[in-house]
Order: structure tokens, then C-alpha cells, then sequence
């Protein structure tokens, strides 16, 4: 299943619903949706996007999850089977993350404040350190664990899985993530 740029266009703006399985311990947390993903209603959906592959190849799923064409039952399954949430700090669905602007990745920070409180992940990564430093005003940040505002919430700052990014490669996520993700309990410590 493809896109035309016109199909993929109609979908400007649109929001896709954060995924929040009960409990949650590890929520993820993009920029903000892609145009293919806002059509498929699936995070991470664009052909090429790295997050999936990194999930895998850290051990954090045991399948390969493609969402390119939406989620399969078993994909989600297998994410909210282990406490995985996805959000992102800005809902609004765009070509690039570089169109959002200042004020919008303010009130995406002070959104996801809101959700974290309300839904108290044991771990919290946003991925994408210039989306991060910008909507949090941490203009020095750096990637790895962060000072969380959170009580009982720790904080990561991981790189994008954007096809966008050359600086990190798949090993590079994957490892990451599985650090994250043993953070979080939901690898055990020393898996992968």
C-alpha cells in the first residue's frame, strides 16, 4: 500500500491518538506524526523509519512490526503486551518536524507534562535531542538520561529513528532503546 503525494497531503494536520496501554512502562515519544503515519494511524509508519527495526533488533519485540499499512492486532499486542506507549510531543501531523514551530513544541512540552502526570510511565523517551531541547528550553541537552520533572519517572533523551537522521545508525538505536527499555523493566538487566 502507497501514498500519492495528494493522499498523503490530505492528511496535513491531522492528529493520531497516542497509544497508552495500562500499565504503561515505557512510553516513547516521537516529534510528531508523519503524514504517513496520520494515514495509517500508525507511529513510526513511513517506510524507512528505523524505530520498529531498532525494537526488534534490541529484543524489545519479538517480531518484526511493520506499520506501514497500520498496525496489526499482533503488533499491538505485542507492544501494549509489554507496557509500551507512543505519543508525541506535538500531535498536529506534518512532512517535516522542521514546519512545526517554537510555540507549538512549547505547548506539545506542557501537553506531554499533563499525560505523564496523568499516566505515570516508570520511563519516558523522547526521541529527537533538537525537537527536545527546543520544546523543554534545555538548549545544551544532551543525549542519554535527563533530570526528570516527573516523581517516579525517568527521563531519556534518545535519538530519531527518522530515515532523516544519518548521525545514529540501526545498532546504534537499537542499543539505546534497549537500554531504555531494560530502564523501564521491560527488558530484563543484561538482555542484548
Amino acid at each position: 500500500m502507497g501514498f500519492t503525494r495528494a493522499e498523503l497531503d490530505s492528511y496535513r494536520d491531522r492528529t493520531v491518538p497516542d497509544l497508552l496501554p495500562r500499565p504503561l512502562r515505557l512510553l516513547f515519544v516521537g516529534i510528531n506524526p508523519g503524514l504517513w503515519t496520520a494515514a495509517t494511524g500508525a507511529h513510526f509508519a513511513r517506510p524507512g523509519n528505523r524505530f520498529y527495526p531498532a525494537l526488534h533488533r534490541a529484543g524489545i519485540t519479538d517480531t518484526l512490526i511493520d506499520a506501514a499499512r497500520g498496525y496489526e492486532d499482533s503488533d499491538l499486542a505485542q507492544l501494549t503486551g509489554r507496557g509500551i506507549g507512543i505519543s508525541n510531543v506535538c500531535p498536529r501531523a506534518t512532512a517535516r518536524a522542521d514546519e512545526l514551530t517554537r510555540e507549538e513544541l512549547h505547548e506539545g512540552a506542557e501537553r506531554l507534562d499533563r499525560l505523564v502526570r496523568r499516566e505515570r510511565p516508570a520511563v519516558v523517551a523522547v526521541l529527537g535531542i533538537t525537537a527536545y531541547r527546543a520544546a523543554f528550553d534545555r538548549p545544551k541537552a544532551t543525549t542519554g538520561p535527563q533530570e526528570s520533572p516527573w516523581p517516579g519517572t525517568q527521563l531519556f533523551v534518545a535519538p530519531n529513528p527518522s530515515g532523516l537522521n544519518a548521525h545514529s545508525s540501526l545498532d546504534d538505536l537499537a542499543a539505546v532503546y534497549g537500554e531504555i527499555a531494560r530502564a523501564a523493566g521491560v527488558l530484563p538487566p543484561g538482555a542484548r
